[in-house]
């Protein structure tokens, strides 16, 4: 069973204030598990996770994570605004884009952020946008992404990396950095991002060697020399409770490893690692607070919560599973077996299907675990449903409101409701 940082009485005293649905975040949680990463890379002189605002972009976990040194891994203009909101520019920010607009190369490059390119296609295009000038690119950094093909197998989320829309294949990828040498860019670097909740240290491993092999041959074939290989994120979380979560200190230790070998004994100028993890930072504390609204007995027995897949969509998206705890019936020795299911005109509207529970009631909390990242971030409003209120819960334990729910006056808002 998983140990919640708050207990029934806790969440009594929440909820008086913030009705349910809500997420909530643990703030110890995170910064603990914040000093861990650090701490694993810190053999790196120059090592730098930009949290993947994608996974919970909120801007005061993201001051929070700032604290630590992290910046902010950004893949749209909202996200971009979101760090600089937070006080985060130039170097402390990676914008990865894929299809990108003008107008988000503009603000990326506003900002002085590292833009990381996804396309061949995209360097002209951003020539054309940005129209810099000779000694515009002093001090700016530019990167390319590469999609390794069948060199590199994928995941079940991902998928495998000669379908995925992202990335550039080894030729491009050696013509773009020519091409952009050539145009005087003086400061480069090297991303990928090949894998998704991924549990395999050796995985990762394997990532960053695979990079820091590749920075020799970019060196060896157009003269550049990189400043940074970025292995990507795709660090997993053990969503089930028989699996275990990864390894940060093995993974450093790997890593540092592969380094020694393909960088420093290999004569390259030393290379700054960095990451874009997500999930793995805040996704194992943060969770989604529901209450039981109806019990339904038919075929099954089902437990109706007042949340819905727009407050989580990952079961639903994915089939993922996410552990259900029940505040004050921890110790419960009666089970039963339920469908836990939200009230959308889906019947994928589902949290969990056939899942061993307490016995529960009408009023029952339902906590439920690793919602933390990918969570209230991937909400929708099918059926016209609002979004939740965010919660913080303090490390000295009092509770802050990050965001709050969402009203009918804010769905309405963009609607003409004058002129029908």
């Amino acid at each position: 069973m998983r140990k919640l940082p708050f207990d029934k009485a806790k969440l009594d005293e929440i909820t008086a204030n913030y009705p349910t649905p809500y997420h909530i975040y643990d703030e110890k949680g995170i910064r603990a598990n914040a000093a861990r990463m650090c701490k694993a890379f810190a053999w790196n002189d120059g090592w730098r996770e930009f949290f993947a605002v994608k996974a919970a972009p909120n801007p005061h976990l993201m001051k929070i994570l700032a604290e630590y040194g992290f910046g902010a891994d950004c893949s749209s203009m909202a996200e971009l605004i979101l760090a600089e909101k937070t006080g985060l520019s130039g170097e402390k920010i990676m914008f990865t884009s894929n299809d990108t607009p003008r107008e988000e190369f503009r603000k990326a490059w506003e900002l002085k952020a590292v833009i990381n390119l996804d396309d061949i296609t995209h360097w002209p295009f951003l020539l054309e946008t940005v129209k810099p000038a000779a000694g515009d690119w002093e001090g700016r950094i530019m990167c390319c992404r590469y999609n390794p093909g069948p060199l590199k197998g994928g995941n079940a989320i991902i998928g495998k990396p000669e379908e995925a829309k992202y990335g550039m294949t080894r030729e491009q990828l050696l013509e773009c950095y020519a091409q952009m040498k050539a145009a005087g860019v003086e400061r480069f670097g090297l991303h990928t991002m090949v894998a998704s909740n991924e549990l395999d240290p050796e995985y990762i491993i394997d990532t960053a060697r695979m990079l820091f092999a590749l920075a020799a041959e970019i060196k060896e074939k157009t003269g550049v020399e990189l400043e940074f290989v970025n292995i990507g994120g795709g660090i997993g979380i053990p969503y089930r409770p028989d699996q275990k979560a990864m390894n940060l200190e093995y993974v450093g230790r790997g890593i540092e490893k592969a380094y020694a070998e393909l960088v420093a004994g290999k004569g390259l100028k030393p290379l700054k690692l960095y990451m874009e993890c997500g999930r793995c930072i805040t996704g194992p504390y943060g969770y989604l607070v529901a209450k039981v609204l109806h019990m339904k007995k038919t075929y099954r027995n089902y437990a109706g919560l007042d949340a819905c897949m727009s407050n989580l969509m990952r079961p639903a998206l994915y089939g993922a599973y996410h552990e259900i705890v029940v505040p004050g019936k921890e110790e419960a020795k009666e089970t039963e077996v339920y469908d836990v299911t939200g009230s959308l005109c889906e019947n994928n509207d589902k949290f969990a299907i056939q899942r061993e529970l307490p016995v529960l009631e009408r009023g029952d909390y339902a906590v439920i675990c690793d919602a933390g990242a990918h969570g209230h971030a991937m909400g929708f409003q099918y059926n016209a449903k609002l979004r939740s209120a965010e919660l913080l819960l303090r490390e000295d334990g009092t509770v802050k409101q990050i965001r709050r729910a969402e009203t009918l006056d804010d769905y309405f808002a963009t609607l003409d409701l004058e002129n029908i």
